[in-house]
């Protein structure tokens, strides 16, 4: 890669191999970097809109040559824990607004196999209303070597069980954007901007519809976290965020093949050694250090640590990274809250 005068990154390696590129449905096209700069072929099918799903954008002489071509960027490298998931709701929009128009849709990567591949089975999933196995299914028998990483698979599948949209609610989403964001934090050793929406408001500072049920500081009652903050683990769970189908164990070595619809999970016993939450407006080091003690902020009793990096491991053998956890013995639980609660 090399920087052009604009100081953004263009792309040196063109060796995408031949022209590759598939019809998945009626205008609907998966393919390469090289179908994506062949200016012949795109002007041939009347190419009108093109999703690139790269590390790079697309050179500038594309939009030269096709000047009434829509192109929308993606920035993402092939990697498990790539972040796919959280563009799958623009993506569709733009896709599916090319072709309710009667544009024809690219759709590329670099080879046209793991990136753009995911972002057009999920396209698939929600326009049909299919699981992942079954969308899968009918990308591949258009595109035979389609295969998104594992990271990507899992995405997918997370996108299934939040019915084809983003679910804020859902304790693997939450746990799964805690994750991305621990790799910045990895990298830039503080909180990036960007992720900042993942510290949730003081539940002590809630005036407007409070939760019923709310965890105190034992020493001075002072409300630390809500039911909804708390992310719930069972023991020796090796990781919130993972998924294994629950209809089928072996699905990430079996994603090509029909899966049936989901059964109803089995009752887990849920583990209460440790309160793992969400990152609170109350922990005011945790933007800008990796890990240390979480203190009442009110009596400033310790009532547990985190790290973003290294995680927690619960008596109970779970281990969560990152992980913001609270010791029950120094807190009590209520299920009444006042309209106002005074905090200082």
């Amino acid at each position: 890669m090399a920087q052009d005068d604009a100081n953004k990154l263009t792309r040196e390696d063109f060796d995408a191999g031949p022209c590759s590129f598939d019809e998945i449905e009626p205008s609907l096209f998966l393919g390469n970097l090289t179908a994506a700069t062949d200016v012949d072929w795109l002007k041939e099918v009347e190419m009108t809109h093109i999703l690139t799903i790269d590390s790079c954008p697309l050179p500038r002489k594309i939009q030269e040559c096709l000047p009434n071509l829509i192109i929308k960027y993606i920035q993402v490298t092939d990697m498990p824990r790539e972040d796919l998931l959280t563009h799958f709701e623009d993506s569709y929009e733009f896709i599916d607004r090319a072709l309710e128009s009667n544009g024809r849709v690219l759709i590329h990567c670099y080879f046209g196999v793991s990136r753009s591949a995911t972002m057009v089975i999920a396209y698939i999933m929600k326009k049909r209303k299919l699981s992942f196995a079954d969308a899968f299914q009918v990308v591949k028998s258009k595109r035979r070597f389609v295969a998104p990483n594992p990271g990507f698979m899992a995405q997918l599948r997370l996108y299934e069980d939040m019915d084809y949209g983003v679910d804020s609610t859902n304790v693997q989403f939450k746990m799964y954007r805690l994750q991305i964001a621990a790799d910045k934090v990895r990298k830039a050793r503080i909180l990036p901007q960007s992720c900042v929406d993942l510290v949730k408001p003081d539940p002590a500072l809630t005036t407007v519809r409070p939760e019923p049920t709310v965890y105190r500081c034992k020493k001075c009652r002072r409300i630390v976290a809500s039911a909804s903050n708390i992310l719930p683990h069972a023991p020796h769970e090796k990781q919130i965020w993972r998924h294994i189908s629950v209809k089928n164990p072996k699905a990430a070595e079996n994603c090509d093949k029909p899966v049936p619809r989901r059964e109803e999970p089995a009752r887990v016993e849920l583990c209460d050694k440790i309160y793992f939450v969400e990152p609170l407006a109350w922990m005011p080091d945790i933007t800008h250090t990796v890990e240390g003690k979480l203190n009442c902020p009110k009596c400033n009793t310790k009532l547990g640590s985190y790290s973003w990096i290294s995680g927690s491991q619960c008596p109970c053998g779970s281990k969560i990274a990152p992980a913001f956890y609270l010791v029950p013995s120094k807190l009590d639980w209520s299920n009444i809250v006042q309209n106002v609660q005074v905090t200082v």
